[in-house]
């Protein structure tokens, strides 16, 4: 029987596990409402466990900073809150008293963590503060959550983005909350950032990365089914020549077999958002 084609929660699933490798340490958090709840939690998480299934057995999970390696399986909804008794009885190897634990953020042993803001602009600069001037916001938003730690200690950053329009990916974002690459990576190095940034922008329709040197994100691949002139038209910024951009790679059957029948049998993390 032929397996049905892959989603593009599942494209992006195995899109970020074959950028990660073996004995590094993600870092995840969780977030409320059903599509950031996907891409802030769920899309990693099986990104993660693909990867510890596949080339990285060693690689390990961080969910919320406190719970070590769960075991996904046995989840049946995806927690919203740091202490929620689902996350807190999730079965894992271990329960840190501290975030994160015996990891430290200053001496770089997180390799990679995921976040998430209102606007991200052309730099890689992430905003979840507010929108319009921060004296006199039009909205007041949750606040920067980690954004200065996740985008200048740790390894690298993704920023997982549920919506891909223009109110979100803005030319000069209004509020830095988490920075990208102001001036390229000298900008960075100016600012006395010697690691770290933004590595991919995930989107429901490409994925980003970044010409690190100039500073300036570009389009990586566009899921299928999206053409070039949506992504344009959904981007509040110059995206430059995209004749060559190709497509986001598919997963190759072992890794749809073992994302659908291992990592997420239940569908809690990787559900199609259609229904």
């Amino acid at each position: 029987m032929t397996a049905a084609p892959a989603t593009i929660h599942e494209r992006l699933a195995v899109a970020l596990a074959r950028t990660f490798s073996d004995r590094e340490v993600g870092f995840t958090g969780l977030a409320t409402g059903r599509a950031a709840a996907v891409y802030i939690t769920g899309i990693p998480l099986a990104a993660m466990a693909l990867a510890q299934h596949t080339h990285a057995p060693n690689l390990t999970i961080l969910l919320a900073g406190w719970s070590h390696n769960p075991d996904l399986e046995a989840l049946h909804a995806l927690p919203d809150l740091e202490f929620d008794e689902r996350l807190r009885d999730l079965p894992c190897e271990a329960q840190a008293f501290d975030y994160p634990g015996q990891f430290s953020l200053k001496r770089g042993d997180v390799s990679f963590g995921f976040s998430s803001g209102v606007q991200v602009d052309s730099q890689g600069n992430l905003n979840g503060v507010c929108v319009g001037d921060h004296a006199r916001p039009q909205v007041r938003l949750v606040g920067p959550i980690l954004h200065p730690e996740h985008m200048t200690l740790f390894g690298r950053e993704y920023v997982m983005m549920p919506h891909h329009e223009r109110r979100n990916f803005v030319d000069k974002v209004d509020y830095i909350s988490g920075v990208g690459y102001p001036g390229g990576l000298a900008g960075r190095a100016k600012l006395g950032l010697d690691r770290g940034g933004p590595e991919l922008v995930i989107t429901p329709k490409c994925v980003f990365d970044f010409d690190k040197e100039r500073g300036r994100m570009r389009v990586k691949s566009v899921h299928p089914g999206i053409s070039l002139d949506e992504v344009r038209d959904a981007t509040g910024f110059d995206l430059g020549d995209l004749g060559n951009v190709p497509d986001t790679p598919a997963p190759n059957s072992e890794e749809l077999e073992i994302l659908r029948r291992v990592v997420d049998p239940n569908k809690m993390l990787l559900p199609d958002l259609e229904q």
